[in-house]
């Protein structure tokens, strides 16, 4: 059996991952309007009609604008924590309210099946009503994504150190956030441990944590403002290869656009 990935954003503008077979698919966030995800799909050559599941990170508007349309207009189940649905509600972002027919509830580290994934939520440090990341296993494959990751916690390790394939974040270059154009206040929110990920802090914690059967990383939720792809690939790539870790032949790097889709990943199963 085929297994796909494709991310169709991921940035502050708005984040959407797709994880699917042949015949059925679900999506992590929901951060992009439907018809665009409709759109990309398509050019993808995947049907939007098999989406059966959105999952949900937490409840900031780059996460959840469009979880309302999934939910009311497409009747797609739509998954997150209680504390998370409950941020939802009150979000001014969304673009329809959420009825009780299509919400579910998940706990963290309490694994939940849809179709043949097997999804296990995980916390995750991060200013929101509620944030997790999920590992989500389907046949011989482990995905882990970790996004809006104010820092790395024992749980969160625990999961990302599972991944064969592994979307992670580096958000921000460090020199570039304290020189930029933020202000104070906002530069202390992004560094802080419920803030976001750092280019050095996902390159020490890769390189550290490195084993054989993690083939894939995928850098996510690049900062527009502080941080560029070439850098946070380099920082990286330089990192690794310091351990003796060799990008293209150990492992592939791949850093996510913020408004455009990547190309599509196919894996045998």
């Amino acid at each position: 059996m085929k297994l796909y990935f494709l991310s169709l954003a991921s940035g502050s503008s708005g984040n959407c991952y797709y994880l699917g077979t042949t015949g059925y698919g679900i999506l992590i966030d929901a951060g992009v309007g439907v018809r665009t995800v409709k759109k990309v799909l398509k050019e993808k050559q995947l049907d939007f009609s098999q989406i059966i599941a959105v999952l949900i990170t937490h409840d900031h508007a780059d996460h959840i604008k469009a979880a309302g349309s999934f939910g009311e207009k497409y009747n797609i189940p739509v998954y997150a924590t209680d504390a998370v649905h409950k941020g939802i509600d009150k979000s001014r972002f969304i673009d329809e309210t959420l009825a009780g027919d299509v919400r579910r509830i998940i706990e963290k580290e309490t694994t939940f099946a849809i179709h043949d994934f097997l999804i296990t939520p995980f916390e995750v440090p991060h200013d929101s009503a509620d944030n997790v990341g999920y590992l989500i296993r389907f046949g011989n494959r482990t995905f882990t994504f970790a996004t809006d990751v104010g820092h790395i916690t024992d749980t969160v390790s625990a999961y990302v150190t599972q991944a064969n394939h592994l979307v992670i974040e580096a958000n921000y270059d460090e020199e570039m956030l304290r020189t930029g154009a933020y202000p104070q206040f906002l530069k202390d929110r992004v560094a802080s441990p419920t803030g976001h990920l750092s280019n050095r802090e996902t390159a020490e914690f890769l390189a550290t944590h490195y084993h054989p059967g993690l083939k894939d990383i995928w850098l996510c939720h690049l900062s527009r403002d502080n941080n560029h792809p070439e850098l946070a690939y380099k920082t990286i790539d330089i990192r690794l290869f310091s351990e003796g870790i060799r990008v293209g032949k150990d492992v592939t790097l791949t850093t996510l656009k913020r408004s455009t889709p990547s190309d599509l990943y196919e894996f045998d199963c």
